[in-house]
């Protein structure tokens, strides 16, 4: 287990004394994990306190809500134990004054208990408080009864929600009738990729096989309702928005706003993905998504995978929804754009009239189809070689500059010109980083070089070659020996070139030059690099092959020249 803690038996007050640290909004307790907002008036002027809390490992719930607009009191937990009665009832004494105090509790045990108990004895010191259970797990819909459901990441909005209204300055009754109408139209589900791993504990709480997914989980580490093979982010995003549906939750004409919550290691990257299959999901079958986030809210350690939160709204629970709060994790916005996509600008080309193809180039575009298809076929080599060396993108990139040049129609290869001009630019659209640059800017170059002849010449063709490779030498100004494709390029041009001038045949003199090639590749292993992300590792590096080389070889060995 790797962890960045001190020790598991203080990470629960570690952890809370880094949120108050960083949040001016906030103070925490001297004798219990209790973080409470700031700059509170005097007792009899204070408006209705809303508290919560629970385990700890959901950050940055709950110690993240707290503040102006939202909670007034986060209580803390061991991790995923729920926190005891007294630091509950501690909480409620140092923030709540005549108004009361508001408690939203999800529903698990522990957290029912403790928090109930310390209401109960808050009420019977005078002090008027009322209890909203948030339980709004639908994976449970055919397992427990309504309201033996969990609660989970849904909880976050009704803390914003009651937040809200607290501020507002209404009655500790109205503020709790609001909560319950909240949790009461509140839905969530969660979808797990792997476990979490407790400090204290040292190992993952279970164990999912390479391809396997826990679909219906709830925040504490604990497996689903079921397991499923993996799928991708719409299909899953799918089974959940499915399940809400089912559970008779949604229909055409509703007005929602969604909360995409991480579980604790899904980055920001894939939420996103996720948001836009339930947006579109959620808009296919009527539904009018209000408003909407992505991100970390409530979360369960360092688990992998998502939750999805819909709650129905009004023109009055958009209000408060959208009530200014200092509370340092709520996420402001929330607002859908309605207008996502700009229509291109470009500008479509009309057909020309008759052209007629040559017989180069229907021979490149036939050695372009054998060496895209080596490209793809070579990606899991590419990946391996380039994760040890690189960022791990380089099989991925080729395929994709495979798949555009066999989609290029044949048109693009009237003359070689017409097709290597087509296919850098194939691959200057497909491909990102660096790949596509330099291979965009060799095809251009050669491109340039033959424009004008119907019939290359071996002569004609080995100059191009030669052109390319110091375009994309001069591009990324790597040399041989740096450790780059140079490394192989630079060999394969020039040995073509030597061989056709001193007239050897261009079908020998193909061979030649994809031998010097391949051998460039191969020496690359011993090779420091100099250039490039490999470039970082020094030594390290050595030993292994640069993946842009191997790739040039791979290219250069599917070409067959006759």
């Amino acid at each position: 287990m790797k962890k960045l803690i001190n020790d598991p038996s203080t990470v629960v007050r570690e952890m809370l004394e880094g949120v108050v640290t960083l949040s001016p909004a906030t103070v925490l307790l001297a004798d219990e994990n209790v973080v409470i907002r700031s700059g509170l008036p005097d007792a009899d002027k204070r408006k209705v306190a809303v508290l919560s809390g629970g385990g700890s490992g959901h950050e940055p719930a709950h110690a993240g809500y707290v503040g102006k607009g939202m909670l007034t009191v986060a209580v803390a937990g061991d991790v995923f134990t729920s926190p005891s009665t007294d630091a509950v009832l501690a909480g409620i004494r140092v923030a709540a004054g005549p108004a009361g105090a508001l408690v939203i509790v999800k529903n698990y045990t522990g957290d029912r208990l403790n928090f109930g108990l310390a209401a109960e004895l808050a009420r019977a010191e005078g002090i008027p408080v009322e209890i909203v259970v948030v339980a709004d797990d639908v994976a449970l819909k055919d397992t427990v009864p309504a309201d033996r459901r969990r609660g989970i990441a849904g909880t976050v909005l009704v803390h914003k929600l009651a937040g809200a209204a607290a501020e507002q300055g209404l009655p500790l009754k109205e503020v709790a009738r609001i909560a319950r109408a909240a949790a009461d139209k509140l839905s969530s589900m969660g979808v797990s990729l792997g476990s979490c791993t407790l400090p204290a504990v040292g190992k993952p709480g279970f164990v999912l096989g390479e391809k396997e997914i826990e679909v219906g989980l709830g925040i504490h580490g604990e497996q689903g309702v079921r397991r499923m093979p993996i799928a991708s982010a719409e299909e899953l995003t799918k089974l959940v928005i499915d399940t809400i549906e089912s559970d008779g939750r949604l229909k055409s004409g509703d007005r929602v706003a969604l909360l995409v919550n991480g579980l604790g290691s899904t980055p920001p990257m894939e939420l996103a993905i996720v948001a836009r299959s339930a947006v579109a999901l959620l808009e296919a079958k009527g539904v009018v998504v209000e408003r909407a986030w992505a991100g970390t809210f409530l979360s369960a350690l360092d688990m992998p995978g998502f939750s999805l939160s819909v709650i129905h709204v009004d023109a009055d629970a958009l209000a408060l929804i959208d009530a200014p709060t200092d509370a340092g994790a709520w996420p402001r916005g929330g607002t859908l754009n309605r207008n996502r996509v700009l229509p291109s600008t470009k500008v479509e080309q009309g057909a020309s009239g008759e052209t007629k193809t040559t017989a180069a180039g229907v021979r490149l575009r036939q050695a372009a189809e054998v060496v895209a298809q080596a490209l793809i076929a070579a990606e899991p080599q590419l990946t391996d070689l380039d994760s040890i060396t690189g960022d791990g993108d380089l099989g991925a990139s080729m395929v994709r500059g495979g798949e555009a040049v066999l989609a290029l129609p044949k048109e693009s290869f009237d003359d070689v010109s017409e097709g290597l001009m087509a296919m850098g630019n194939a691959m200057r659209k497909a491909i990102g980083g660096s790949s596509g640059p330099f291979y965009a800017t060799g095809l251009m170059r050669a491109a340039r070089h033959l424009a004008g002849i119907d019939e290359p010449t071996a002569e004609q063709m080995a100059e191009a070659f030669v052109a390319a490779v110091t375009a994309v030498s001069d591009l990324g100004g790597a040399k041989p020996g740096d450790r780059t494709m140079i490394d192989a390029l630079y060999p394969a041009a020039q040995t073509f070139r030597d061989k056709v001038n001193a007239g050897t045949s261009a079908a020998e003199a193909w061979r030649s030059a994809v031998a010097a090639g391949v051998a460039g590749a191969e020496a690359t292993q011993s090779m420091k690099p100099r250039l490039g992300r490999a470039s970082y590792l020094g030594e390290r590096a050595v030993g292994h092959p640069d993946g842009g080389a191997v790739a040039v070889g791979i290219w250069l060995e599917a070409i067959k020249v006759e």
